[in-house]
């Protein structure tokens, strides 16, 4: 029963995620905006939801290693298991723009985590914690990368390309705002709470939990969406998802959670940290060492491959 509400939780979470985006989107859409930007900030902003009620509820209750466990998991699904499988559907050509700003923006995102995280390594302080003041620096650069977007979005050529927006009524957008939001909390609710049992009941830390089970939950929307944007020959906006969803994931969700609640850190979580940042320089690497900046079946099989033997790793 408990694996099974699980599972609800999850679907709860991801389909709430959708309804949420569909109310926003056409909301936007309403006052003009083109559907670029909207792809760029609503989109992203809904593909990272899940994550950000997970984070908000785990630091609420405490849980800091699930919470920090998610969004690094979910980075490190993103690269290696959705570009990894995107890629192996149809080889992946990358825009100029995701190699010099947005991949290093990412790493950048890493580095600082790291830094901020270990204050016992750095300080000598005798706790590590991820405070108030880590939030509002992480929300510094999420506002910095949210300008660079708009940027991008005003000086493209091709603004009403990008996410198809359907336009609804405006009461039955707010309808499902608000929807959106309230199962949003209550699908994540169900994951928080029955995680936490089966991490329990199976001896697995937390972190653990966080980062295999709840992590890959939350990840099925960049999934789906960069699978299907790498079979429709749009393999450009698969690693634009996953960049950008990563990025909004540690600046964003973890710079919300930690705003709202301090959270503790655990120094064993660093070897997962920096799993993430090697998993982003690959990609940093394989791209920028290839002619052509493309990633193909080659590349996408050692990303599987890579992680496979994560997920062994963690489980022994």
């Amino acid at each position: 029963m408990i694996y099974l509400l699980l599972i609800i939780g999850l679907v709860i979470l991801i389909s709430s995620a959708n309804i949420l985006v569909a109310g926003a989107s056409s909301i936007a859409k309403k006052f003009d905006i083109p559907n670029l930007i909207i792809g760029l900030t609503v989109v992203s902003f809904g593909t990272s939801f899940p994550e950000l009620i997970i984070n908000i509820l785990a630091s609420f209750n405490g849980q800091g290693d699930l919470a920090i466990g998610n969004v690094v998991g979910s980075n490190t699904i993103n690269i290696l298991l959705v570009i990894g499988i995107s890629a192996l559907i149809k080889p992946i050509t990358v825009r100029s723009n995701t190699v010099r700003f947005e991949i290093p923006f990412m790493v950048l995102s890493m580095l600082i985590l790291i830094i901020s995280a270990n204050d016992i390594l750095i300080d000598g302080a005798s706790q590590s914690v991820l405070t108030r003041s880590d939030g509002f620096i992480f929300l510094a650069f999420f506002l910095l990368f949210i300008y660079y977007t708009f940027m991008v979005g005003r000086n493209s050529s091709d603004k009403d390309k990008g996410h198809e927006i359907e336009e609804q009524k405006i009461l039955k957008s707010i309808l499902f705002l608000l929807l959106g939001i309230a199962g949003l909390y209550f699908g994540g609710v169900l994951i928080v709470d029955n995680a936490t049992i089966i991490a329990i009941d199976l001896g697995l830390s937390e972190a653990v939990i966080g980062i295999l089970v709840i992590a890959l939950g939350t990840s099925l929307p960049e999934l789906a969406t960069s699978a299907v944007a790498a079979y429709k020959g749009n393999a450009d906006m698969a690693v634009g998802n996953i960049v950008g969803s990563n990025i909004f994931n540690v600046f964003f969700v973890l710079g919300v959670s930690i705003t709202i609640q301090p959270i503790a850190f655990s120094p064993f979580l660093n070897l997962d940290i920096l799993f993430a940042l090697f998993a982003s320089l690959m990609l940093f690497m394989f791209i920028f060492t290839r002619k052509g900046r493309q990633i193909d079946k080659i590349e996408a099989v050692a990303f599987l491959v890579l992680y496979a033997a994560y997920v062994v790793w963690l489980l022994m």
